[in-house]
């Protein structure tokens, strides 16, 4: 169903992006913001791993730092038939983790060492699981793609900014329409991206519950993720809030991005769907 889903979203992003297009720039236009977007994209989907995890100072370990750890990945690697991703630590009180990489072969993952000291080894499982299903569903792919089509409204937008209200008085118009499209366009946008990234953690969740071998381990970290998340913020996503959407949990504080605009799915939705599994084994 979350694959679905995603799939219908791709699609009202493309036809968004096609009307928005046709309105604002016409056909070369729409070429333009389209070029300029699949190029910055682009670029990130090749390299956002190392910039991201250089944004957060993580640091690789291999199984003589963090054995525990570093072997909770490398068996679950194992179970999902996947290569061993590189395994990160973030020196952050913030209970939190992700995972980066263009595809499975350069996959990391990262945990902070506030989510290490909070999970028992179960519950540790379940995150990385969570991670590794991310990894597996190619969502960073996922990602990338509602990224470029995004960036291309948000462009057309802009261009529509400049251009619209002379070519409105030409034809005399007075410019509502135009505008309207300018500043909703990339709205409406932005929400569809943050909803695919909610059907993705929703799949990411499942997957890793069965990748674990144990839905409420996975239940059980959320929980405490959520409560530790909130008392500690990761502030380091504060500072990147674009960043937000690969975290486990939201690790920014409550307010800065709350409802309507969140890229992750209420957690109680989320442990109510994984406890909801164990009732249908």
């Amino acid at each position: 169903m979350s694959d679905l889903r995603t799939f219908v979203l791709l699609a009202g992003l493309t036809a968004l992006f096609l009307v928005v297009g046709m309105a604002l720039g016409g056909q070369d236009g729409m070429l333009l913001a389209l070029l300029l977007a699949v190029g910055l994209n682009f670029w990130a989907y090749w390299n956002s791993d190392q910039a991201v995890l250089r944004m957060y100072n993580a640091q690789e370990i291999g199984p003589e730092q963090m054995p525990d750890y570093y072997a909770i990945v490398e068996e679950l690697a194992r179970r999902g038939n996947l290569p061993m991703p590189r395994v990160y630590l973030i020196d952050d009180p913030s209970p939190n983790a992700f995972a980066t990489g263009r595809d499975a072969e350069h996959a990391a993952v990262a945990a902070t060492t506030g989510i290490l000291r909070i999970l028992n080894q179960q519950e540790l499982a379940g995150v990385m699981a969570h991670e590794l299903a991310h990894v597996r569903n190619r969502d960073i792919l996922i990602g990338t793609l509602t990224a470029t089509l995004a960036g291309a409204i948000t462009t057309l937008a802009q261009f529509g900014s400049f251009f619209s209200s002379g070519r409105d008085r030409e034809e005399g118009n007075n410019g509502l329409t135009g505008l309207l499209m300018v500043f909703l366009a990339p709205v409406a946008a932005m929400l569809i991206q943050m909803a695919v990234s909610r059907s993705r953690e929703y799949e990411a969740d499942a997957l890793g519950a069965r990748l674990c071998g144990n839905p409420l381990w996975l239940a059980s970290a959320l929980h405490k993720l959520e409560q530790g998340s909130r008392a500690m913020p990761l502030y380091a996503a504060e500072a990147n809030p674009s960043t937000a959407h690969i975290f486990i949990v939201n690790p920014l504080s409550a307010g800065f991005m709350a409802g309507l605009f969140s890229t992750h799915p209420p957690m109680r939705e989320r442990i109510q769907r994984l406890q909801a599994m164990v009732n249908m084994r």
